[in-house]
C-alpha cells in the first residue's frame, strides 16, 4: 500500500481519498477549510496542516483543486506549497481541471526539482467518485504513467495515457467542452419542442432512442424535465472550463465558435443567478414563456 496524500477536500477530492483509505492506501489529506477534513480524519486518514507538511513523506500527492490559481498557491506557495515537501522519489499528480499553460509551467518547475509529474484529469462527477469508477486522461513520461497507473485504477474505471504532459489537460477541456455543448443545446430543443406543442418527456424519449442522442444528453434531458438541479456540475464550473478552453484555443491558434457560443449561454445563466446550479439548470433559459413549467 502508497502513502498518498490528497490537496483539496471538495466534492472530487473528498471522494477520490475516501477511495483510497477503503483500498488500504495510507491517506493524509490537506484542505483550506479543516472543518471538511474530519469525516476523512473519522474514516482513518491523517490531517495535515498545509500542503508543504502533507506531502513530506508522501510517495504519490493529487491535487483536486478549483483552478489555475488554487493549484498554483498549493504546489508553488513560498512558505506553504507542496513542492518544498516533495521527496526525490514521490510523484505529483495534478488531477485539477487547468489550463494547457500552466499546467506545462507547473510541470517545469517540479521536474527541475528532479522529481515526477503527471497531470490526470478525471471525467466523472461525485457518483462515480463515490464508486471508484472516473476515467482519467494521463498526460506524461511513459514511465511515469506506468508507476502512476495502479494507483489511478483505484480510483477508476478506466486509465488513459493521453500523451506527453498536458495531453490530459487538453483532452479534459475537450471532454468538458462536448458535455457542455450537447447540454445546452439539449436544453434550447426542449424549449423548442414545447413550443411546437409537442410533450417535452415523450419527444426526448423518442430522440433518445435514436443513434443521435448520446447517453450524456438522454441523461441530462431527463433531469432537466424533472427539474432536478442539484450542483453536480454547476454552471459557474461549467463556464470556468468553458473560459479555459477559449484561453487555450487563443494561445494555439485554434477557433472554437461552438464553444464560445455556448459559454455564453451559460453565462446568461449565471446572469439570473442559477450559477450555482447544475448545468442542466440552463433549461430555465428556456421558461419565461411557460412552456416548461
Amino acid at each position: 500500500m502508497a502513502k498518498v496524500s490528497v490537496l483539496g477536500m471538495g466534492a472530487m477530492g473528498s471522494r477520490m481519498a475516501a477511495v483510497l483509505l477503503a483500498a488500504g492506501h495510507e491517506v493524509t489529506v490537506w484542505n483550506r477549510n479543516v472543518a471538511r477534513t474530519q469525516p476523512l480524519v473519522e474514516a482513518g486518514a491523517k490531517v495535515a496542516g498545509t500542503p508543504l507538511a502533507a506531502a513530506q513523506g508522501a510517495e504519490f500527492v493529487i491535487s483536486m483543486v478549483r483552478d489555475d490559481e488554487a493549484s498554483r498557491q498549493v504546489w508553488l506557495d513560498g512558505e506553504l506549497g507542496a513542492l518544498a515537501g516533495l521527496a526525490a522519489d514521490a510523484v505529483a499528480i495534478e488531477s485539477s481541471t487547468l489550463t494547457l499553460g500552466w499546467v506545462k509551467e507547473l510541470a517545469q518547475q517540479i521536474s527541475a526539482r528532479g522529481i515526477s509529474f503527471v497531470d490526470a484529469p478525471v471525467a466523472g462527477s461525485r457518483p462515480q467518485a463515490e464508486a471508484g469508477k472516473l476515467i482519467y486522461f494521463v498526460g506524461g513520461a511513459t514511465d511515469d504513467f506506468a508507476r502512476v497507473e495502479p494507483l489511478l485504477s483505484v480510483m477508476a474505471g478506466a486509465v488513459h495515457h493521453a500523451g506527453e504532459v498536458g495531453s490530459g489537460a487538453v483532452i479534459k477541456l475537450a471532454v468538458n467542452g462536448l458535455f457542455g455543448v450537447q447540454v445546452a443545446a439539449a436544453a434550447e430543443l426542449i424549449g423548442f419542442l414545447q413550443g411546437c406543442g409537442l410533450d417535452g418527456a415523450a419527444a426526448m424519449e423518442i430522440i433518445g432512442a435514436t443513434p443521435v442522442c448520446s447517453p450524456a444528453v438522454k441523461g441530462a434531458a431527463g433531469a432537466m424535465l424533472a427539474g432536478k438541479f442539484a450542483p453536480l456540475f454547476p454552471i459557474e464550473l461549467v463556464e470556468k472550463d468553458f473560459g479555459y478552453v477559449t484561453g487555450v484555443a487563443d494561445a494555439v491558434g485554434a477557433e472554437v465558435p461552438v464553444v464560445n457560443a455556448t459559454r455564453e449561454v451559460l453565462r446568461g445563466a449565471m446572469a439570473l443567478d442559477y450559477g450555482d446550479e447544475n448545468i442542466t439548470a440552463i433549461v430555465q433559459l428556456y421558461l419565461d414563456s411557460g412552456r416548461l413549467g
